[in-house]
């Protein structure tokens, strides 16, 4: 055998629980991916490896390493099917009535809509969990509603309520709140966490009351849009989200005062977790707290103990306890990404302190490694998880550092103080104004700058750049001012690789016209190019992924940016693609009208200098060979149509190239084409998803398209297309739907329209 296998085997030898638990947790994520007889074989070859080839003091070890692997197995799988166990399956489809528990704060979804997980307590598939989702839901954990609608599967984008449970989605036409709560140990921790947000709420504009409440109690969907957009942008979204790390902060200020008081060692630990333990009901105990509390945990015994290998057990301990609550917990981003920066915490922090104390003092050197081990820990998880990188997170988030910790800890007492006192804890309130403003506009500055996000490269290039960031690290250690010159030329060298990665990863635009229906779900998202030259005419839901669509495209920069009306479906990922690409111009079709995502994306081209063009009927907007001509709505004060249907006042236009014509409806359907002066085109774009429309068939006969387009999400709520409206047109020799055929792409050339779908 050779000498290195036996040097591991006997190290190994010495800690055989930390083995077998590392075999258990291996079998735990194994279980429900593998099956039961590829496990089984897998302990069984283990087994006979043992009794061969492992000498005889040694083979216990190995055995026991493959009990635990077969044991992780079972134990997951069992609880994978406890935890799929489901009595809704022949409901889906079907109409019902409930009343159910809320479980978290609501969430905003597409189309003004919000989404919350509940426990169902009266009606069909009572004591499971469901996705409750409806135009409003009163906020609250804990609070009783009573629903009216239907049950559906859950959507494969709902991939998250999946792993916490859920078996359904329930779209409820009615909610009323029955005023009716939870009790016992779970309504207690309620009420504890009511009269905490209660406290942070108090005497705080409410976007930094907000910000509050998402760093104390875990409440990120409370933040404005428009702050948590700079927060994800720069890089901060952790430090508002229930994590090990938030926790982990708040337990370094607990140590270091009972340091300061000369407390023991041991009592200071003991006392660190007591101080979680406490965190883990105040702000709430679901299961993303309860997460995040194990992995604190961890990371405080990781940091206390006294060799390296203890705190790998505690890390294996943190993944084998959370693993057997919920198997699917591994295919969460925030798990991997918190088990990812702990890991870096362990083997790259200290020696990263000790390199930075060359150059810094002890504080700034102690922030500065625990940001660069956490970042370079996560980023190739960030890369593959999200698709995009940040250049500005690490400086951002050694920024706000020092100023984290003074949050959780003076939020977290006025937290405590608003359990017993409410009126006593207005002091501290009033001072934690200032490290939240602080912390806002270290947000707002890092999304401001350039390259603030920008697409990931390949994951694995990510993973070889953290690779040789550490070894950069390790050479400088040991050789000095001697290699410092060669780190110098490493860096440029890998800075000049990464941008023209990421240059490589947008293709070139094509060379003639193209008309891309891009499939960005229930929505519309219409990209004209030709050459360089590109104008997108509305951006899809928030969830479209339209960016991304862009990129695949070609897209490097908009001429033009058309935002036909004030309706998600149009304009919720206006914000994304102004904060992802340069834009020239924004036609606003939002004629008045208020709504989030108009608020988002204006504030985003404000920001980035883009002018915003009111849109009326007779404007003409010419990109190289593009002609835009607006043929409605008409220019009218805002008073005249206040309160009118968006739709009828959306954006309609007929782009030009050459010879080639096509008609762009937005949601307009015939009541107001046809009072339009239109002419044949070659392509139609359907109005509204292909909703039922009388008038179409009229419409058509006036138009004569060779071509029309339906830009639709496929499994809709709204029934789209409408029956009759694909009957109406059979007349048009080849109509695409983006639901059927994925993102449809008409190549213009002189001899006809070549057609490419994306399925």
């Amino acid at each position: 055998m050779p000498v290195a296998a036996a040097d591991l085997l006997a190290e190994a030898w010495r800690r055989p629980r930390y083995v077998v638990l590392a075999a258990l947790v291996a079998g735990l994520v194994a279980g429900p991916r593998l099956s039961a007889v590829a496990i089984a074989l897998a302990g069984a070859a283990a087994t006979v490896l043992a009794i061969v080839w492992v000498p005889r003091g040694s083979r216990a070890l190995l055995i026991g390493a493959a009990i635990g692997l077969v044991a992780g197995a079972v134990v997951a799988d069992v609880r994978v099917r406890a935890l799929d166990r489901t009595a809704l399956g022949p409901w889906l489809g079907h109409a019902a009535e409930l009343r159910v528990i809320a479980l978290e704060l609501p969430r905003e979804r597409s189309f003004g809509r919000q989404a919350v997980l509940a426990l169902v307590r009266t009606g069909p598939g009572v004591g499971e969990r469901v996705l409750v989702r409806a135009p409003r839901l009163a906020p609250g954990v804990g609070r009783e509603l009573r629903l009216r609608g239907g049950f559906r599967a859950l959507p494969p984008y709902e991939s998250a309520a999946r792993r916490r449970g859920a078996h359904a989605l329930f779209d409820a036409d009615s909610v009323v709140v029955t005023g009716a709560r939870r009790g016992g140990v779970a309504g207690m921790l309620d009420r504890v966490r009511d009269r905490g947000d209660r406290a942070l709420a108090s005497g705080l504009p409410p976007s930094l009351g907000a910000l509050a409440r998402g760093m104390v109690l875990g409440e990120g969907s409370a933040l404005p849009s428009d702050v948590a957009d700079d927060f994800q942008a720069a890089g901060l979204t952790h430090i508002v989200a229930a994590s090990g790390a938030n926790i982990a902060l708040l337990a370094a200020l607990v140590l270091a005062i009972a340091a300061a008081a000369g407390v023991p060692l041991r009592m200071r630990q003991w006392g660190t977790l007591a101080a979680i333990a406490a965190y883990v009901p105040l702000a709430g105990g679901g299961p993303s707290i309860q997460r995040a509390g194990v992995m604190g945990a961890a990371t405080v015994v990781a940091t206390m103990a006294s060799t390296r290998a203890s705190r790998w057990y505690a890390l294996l301990l943190a993944a084998a306890v959370t693993l057997v609550a919920n198997p699917h917990a591994v295919e969460d981003p925030g798990w991997q990404l918190s088990f990812a920066a702990v890991v870096a915490l362990i083997t790259l922090a200290a020696p990263l302190r000790r390199t930075l104390l060359r150059w810094l003092p002890a504080l700034a050197a102690e922030l500065a490694a625990v940001t660069l081990a956490a970042s370079i820990g996560t980023a190739p998880l960030i890369a593959v998880q999200f698709d995009r990188v940040s250049l500005v997170s690490l400086p951002v988030n050694v920024a706000a550092a020092p100023i984290v910790p003074l949050v959780m800890w003076l939020g977290t007492g006025v937290a405590l103080i608003g359990q017993i006192v409410p009126a006593a804890a207005t002091p501290f309130t009033a001072l934690l104004a200032w490290p939240l403003a602080f912390l806002v506009a270290i947000a707002d500055a890092g999304a401001s700058l350039p390259y603030a996000q920008v697409p990931a490269p390949a994951p694995v290039i990510v993973g070889a750049a953290s690779a040789a960031f550490v070894l950069m690290v390790v050479a400088l250690r040991r050789g000095g001012r001697r290699v410092a010159p060669w780190l110098v030329a490493v860096a440029v060298v890998g800075a000049v690789g990464l941008r023209v990665t990421l240059r490589e990863r947008v293709p070139e635009p094509p060379a003639g016209l193209v008309v891309s229906a891009l499939d960005v779900g229930q929505g519309d998202a219409t990209l004209i190019q030709h050459g360089a030259t590109a104008i997108l005419v509305d951006t899809g839901p928030p969830d479209g992924q339209v960016v991304r669509r862009l990129r695949e495209a070609g897209v490097r920069g908009l001429d033009f940016l058309v935002v036909t009306h004030a309706e998600t479906d149009h304009e919720g990922g206006a914000a994304d693609v102004l904060k992802a690409l340069p834009v020239a111009l924004v036609l606003d079709g939002r004629d008045g009208v208020r709504s989030p995502d108009g608020d988002r994306f204006a504030d985003a081209a404000r920001r980035r200098g883009v002018r915003l063009v009111a849109a009326a009927s007779g404007q003409r907007l010419r990109a190289g060979p593009l002609t835009l001509d607006v043929l409605s709505p008409r220019a009218e004060p805002a008073a005249a149509h206040a309160g009118e249907d968006p739709n009828r006042r959306a954006i309609v236009a007929e782009l030009h190239d050459g010879g080639f014509s096509m008609l762009l409806t937005a949601d307009a359907e015939s009541e107001v084409l046809s009072t339009l002066p239109l002419e044949p085109v070659d392509v139609l774009k359907v109005s509204h998803h292909g909703s039922a429309d009388d008038g179409l068939p009229g419409l058509l006969a006036r138009l004569r398209p060779a071509v029309a387009v339906i830009e639709v999400g496929r499994d809709n709520r709204y029934g789209h297309p409408a029956p009759t409206t694909l009957g109406a047109l059979r007349t048009v020799p080849r109509v695409l739907r983006t639901d059927r055929d994925g993102t449809v792409r008409l190549h213009v050339g002189p001899t006809g329209i070549h057609v490419e779908t994306g399925r």
